[in-house]
């Protein structure tokens, strides 16, 4: 399904600048590419080698990191769209999207604000304010105090007259800070100093309004657009009522449940809202609602002066590419589809994949993202990215690593197709939040659907990380990834001593006489399990448990696998995160193994001679034994090290030491002679 709507006419603009970073730079610079508009990139110190940066014809620098020094410096953007000749600024969201300041510096520079007027920023962007402009409209408001007195008394009366749990707010916030939830009057002076410091410190305005706690709402918001002709019109509505710390998970278009009679009346009310600014270009209308029940009320909450995150559930389901309708709004051109031609097809759901740790709190997390392959995109699977694998999450921005969006003509076709590519998701190098969207879009409430903002808390129980163990040949899946690795490195080591024909460094067991054998230890959590190895022409047998069966694989790229597990294949991705860290990706799981470990206890690893023999090539780190030491089975008796990782070896039965033949420091060869091993008497 296409998310182009046909035009009329090429765009005026010759060059933009899009003063902002991350997926939303990608997006927009996508479709100025597909309209033959060249872009601008702004981009600070930390973005330098960014993907943003790449995606765009040219790039300015702003300033350092933090982004008061950057991204929010209008000046520096001002100049930089000046300098490049760029005749549009596109704000994207976030940053300087909403500030009515620097819309009417564009404006007065002579260069094109690609969102509202800045009067009309101004009107939306204190919460008080614009909810009394919306009393005065008729739109359905929360009860509340939005009055301009804040005197701690004044606020305290209000919220024992709108009647505990009330909501405190931020007036000039967003994106759920400076809000506090009181349950009880003896709560509220704490809570609403709380919020004021929050708020002072996000926005710069300790003003708060306080509003009735909808103890279980559902958030619903109209995409709204308008052009500068007097035209208005909505794209139906989104619900986004699955939220942690009031901050958006998932959303989707249509909301389930919702009939035309209801869709009717938030949407003339959400048009009314923009008529009432004056409004132009696109914005959202958010509501609160009290049920899923389609006689329950609903209230104005915010409008959103800008692009959501979310738009591209409602570029799918209308099949429109919203940011081209920014630009030819801004452009003066009047909406390109009437109220009428504007149609609703499928369903499309979206996930907000973070870098976060979902059991801590959603602690936003940073690092370099060592491995990063998304599902395949197609027609009903769509990634918004601002990242690529190597790039890091700094602590200065949003943590945000993409957002996946799948659409199907059914809302159980989008979330199955969404689990389905969730599970095909496959991050390395930072905590994510990837498996948890899984578990969510796989409850019962989400399921039914049964919406409501306290899912995620009502929901806990199944949305804990499972300590299931997976099935036994991936056990099996993790030995060969490992048996791979160790083969790789010992011909990379060969080649580097220039020794690369020699049979002394091969990793595949090969042996004058004789059978060869390792084990391997795996640990997954708690759990550790060993699997005996044994070396055969065309691969492995290996038993674990109990379980015995022949292994091979197919390399298929650098970490992707064809593996064999007896009868049974199928495709693997194998990333060493770290020495002892393999991360095995396959196309339904997802599991982090630790590499104990390896132990040499078998009589595979002593020859006829009393033999012990090196497991693979590399350097000995210690030696833990002397020569006429009696030991006993599995004493620790000499420590290999390759990729930083250490080979025990250990006695295979009781016995006393002959000879040792390596010292601390040496380097040996794959079935290097390590030790003369006598058997006890």
């Amino acid at each position: 399904m296409s998310a182009r709507t046909t035009m009329r006419a090429a765009i005026p603009f010759q060059k933009i600048l899009i003063a902002n970073r991350g997926e939303i730079t990608c997006r927009i610079a996508r479709t100025a590419r597909r309209l033959g508009i060249t872009t601008v990139a702004v981009y600070s110190a930390a973005d330098r080698d960014s993907l943003h940066v790449r995606s765009c014809d040219e790039a300015r620098y702003i300033g350092l990191p933090p982004a008061t020094e950057s991204y929010l410096r209008g000046d520096a953007i001002l100049q930089a769209a000046l300098d490049s000749g760029a005749q549009a600024i596109h704000p994207g969201y976030g940053f300087l999207a909403e500030n009515a300041e620097f819309a009417a510096s564009c404006v007065a520079a002579g260069i094109v604000f690609v969102g509202p007027p800045a009067a009309a920023i101004r009107a939306m962007g204190n919460k008080s304010a614009a909810k009394s402009l919306m009393d005065r409209a008729a739109v359905p408001l929360v009860p509340g105090y939005h009055g301009s007195q804040q005197d701690d008394a004044v606020l305290q009366a209000a919220a024992t007259r709108i009647g505990y749990p009330v909501l405190i707010k931020a007036s000039a916030g967003g994106g759920g800070k400076g809000m506090r939830v009181v349950e009880r009057a003896a709560d509220f002076g704490s809570q609403l100093a709380g919020c004021r410091r929050e708020a002072a410190a996000s926005f710069g305005d300790d003003s708060v309004l306080i509003e009735k706690y909808l103890a279980s709402p559902r958030h619903i918001e109209l995409q709204i657009f308008a052009d500068s002709h007097g035209n208005v019109v909505h794209l139906f509505e989104r619900d986004c009522s699955v939220q942690r710390r009031h901050q958006k998970v998932l959303e989707e278009a249509p909301a389930p449940g919702m009939t035309e009679e209801r869709r009717a009346a938030m949407a003339a009310a959400a048009i009314a809202a923009a008529r009432a600014v004056n409004y132009v270009g696109a914005g959202t209308v958010e509501f609160i609602v009290e049920s899923a029940a389609s006689d329950a009320g609903f209230y104005f909450m915010e409008m959103n002066t800008r692009l959501q995150v979310e738009h591209p559930v409602t570029e799918l389901v209308t099949g429109t590419d919203l940011v081209e309708w920014q630009l030819r709004v801004a452009a003066g051109e009047p909406l390109p589809l009437t109220q009428t031609a504007i149609k609703l097809r499928g369903h499309a759901i979206e996930a907000r994949i973070y870098a976060e740790n979902p059991d801590a709190g959603f602690l936003p997390d940073t690092g370099r993202l060592q491995h990063l392959q998304p599902p395949v995109e197609s027609a009903s699977v769509r990634v918004e990215t601002g990242v690529t694998a190597g790039d890091t999450i700094t602590p200065y921005y949003d943590p945000m690593i993409a957002k996946l969006i799948c659409w199907g003509e059914t809302r159980e076709l989008a979330r199955s197709r969404l689990a389905a590519a969730l599970a095909q998701y496959q991050i390395v190098g930072v905590t994510n939040n990837v498996g948890f969207l899984r578990r969510l879009v796989e409850t019962e409430s989400f399921r039914k659907p049964t919406l409501d903002t306290r899912l995620i808390e009502r929901e806990a129980a199944a949305l804990k990380a499972s300590n299931r163990m997976p099935a036994t040949r991936l056990w099996f899946a993790a030995a060969v990834a490992q048996l791979l690795r160790e083969a790789d490195q010992g011909s990379l080591e060969a080649l580097r001593k220039g020794e690369g024909h020699s049979p002394w460094w091969r990793s595949d067991g090969w042996r004058l006489n004789g059978t060869a054998g390792r084990q391997l230890e795996l640990q997954l959590g708690e759990t550790t399990r060993t699997v005996a190895i044994e070396y055969l022409p065309d691969g492995w047998r290996a038993t674990l448990d109990g379980q015995t069966e022949i292994l091979r694989a197919r390399v298929r790229s650098a970490s992707d696998l064809w593996v064999s597990v007896g009868a049974e294949s199928f495709a693997a991705t194998a990333v060493f995160s770290a020495p002892t860290t393999l991360n095995l990706f396959t196309a339904t799981e997802q599991h982090r193994f630790e590499l104990g470990r390896r132990s040499i206890s078998s009589d595979d690893y002593t020859d006829s001679g009393g033999h012990l023999r090196a497991p693979l090539p590399g350097r000995v780190i210690a030696v833990l034994t002397t020569v006429g030491s009696s030991v006993t089975k599995d004493t620790p008796l000499i420590v290999v090290e390759a990729m930083k990782m250490e080979h025990t070896v250990l006695a295979p039965r009781d016995g006393r030491i002959a000879a040792i033949h390596y010292e601390v420091g040496d380097s040996v060869q794959i079935n290097a002679d390590l030790i003369e091993f006598e058997t006890g008497k």
